[in-house]
């Protein structure tokens, strides 16, 4: 599924894919913005200890990447995010992990103005070795084609 510039051109059951590496950068870079200094994100020492094993990426920064690479779908024709709903984890992603995003369209309908719609994205994040981390829904209002 490419980017669509409408509501209209997307259909239930489309499925798109974005993939990412998670550097120790992105963990470090997004612990400094939201000032998340919990130590099994950032000492290593210390997540040796934990049952992790070892870092895990905070779990925000996970779901910010699902958003984000969801995001492309829509850019040019998105007028708000109206809800999240059902984010679940299922395991951790740490730094060096390759996650991907399966976005699939679940639901879709026409709001109350009929220039615009409601889309259901849900977001199957995916580590390399194909198990499932996250999975969230995304309810989106996008703007509908223009008759």
């Amino acid at each position: 599924m490419a980017k669509r510039p409408h509501m209209d051109c997307y259909a239930i059951g489309d499925h798109a894919e974005f993939a990412k590496t998670v550097s120790d950068y992105d963990v470090y870079g997004f612990a400094g913005i939201v000032g998340d200094f919990y130590g099994v994100h950032v000492n290593e020492e210390y997540a040796k200890t934990t049952p992790f094993g070892g870092r895990i990426c905070p779990s925000h920064l996970t779901m910010s990447f699902s958003t984000a690479m969801t995001g492309r779908l829509f850019t040019d024709t998105v007028l708000a995010l109206l809800a999240v709903e059902r984010g679940r984890f299922f395991g951790p992603v740490r730094p060096g992990d390759t996650i991907r995003t399966d976005v699939e369209v679940v639901e879709k309908k026409i709001s109350s103005d009929s220039s615009r719609g409601i889309v259901v994205f849900r977001d199957h994040v995916i580590n390399q070795r194909e198990e499932t981390v996250f999975q969230m829904d995304k309810i989106v209002l996008l703007k509908r084609r223009l008759a």
